[in-house]
């Protein structure tokens, strides 16, 4: 690993253990561009009453505020752990070109940190999952989609 890479990644394992000591979880991550730092994230879930504040969404959304877009690339992301299931979904949506992480979801799973639940309920059909779900309106919200499919100034993505 190159020496640039090391020390983006020690910048989000210090964001991590700094994290701690201001009251979030031990998570940290570093988004770079060309080499430069373009944005940073730790876990807030705790601090700020939302679930959805890992660090990567974190970082995710403060370099894309940054960069004025909602497509990262030509951006890595540097995560002090393995992203969980939300996480790595957002860097998937994100289109980051590369992810590094240093501990694994086995070291996180072990500080108390785990979501092997999410990929196993992710393998069952929606009415065998944990969370009781069911479908409604569905015709009704097809429509919308029609109206997406039918719209020629949408922005994909």
């Amino acid at each position: 690993m190159k020496s640039s890479e090391e020390k983006f990644m020690r910048l989000a394992i210090d964001l991590a253990t700094e994290n701690i000591k201001n009251g979030g979880g031990p998570f940290g991550a570093v988004i770079v561009k060309d080499g430069e730092v373009i944005a940073t994230g730790c876990n807030r879930v705790t601090a700020s009453n939302d679930p959805t504040a890992h660090a990567e969404v974190n970082a995710i959304r403060a370099a894309c505020k940054a960069l004025d877009t909602f497509i990262l690339k030509g951006c890595e992301i540097y995560s002090s752990c393995e992203p969980c299931p939300m996480c790595l979904g957002a860097i998937y949506w994100a289109h980051l070109d590369k992810l590094y992480y240093a501990g694994n979801k086995h070291d996180a799973a072990d500080a108390g940190f785990d979501d092997s639940f999410i990929y196993k309920e992710l393998e069952l059909t929606p009415e065998d999952r944990r969370l009781k779900t069911e479908v409604l309106l569905e015709k009704e919200a097809l429509r919308v989609f029609e109206s997406w499919k039918a719209q020629e100034d949408k922005v994909e993505y």
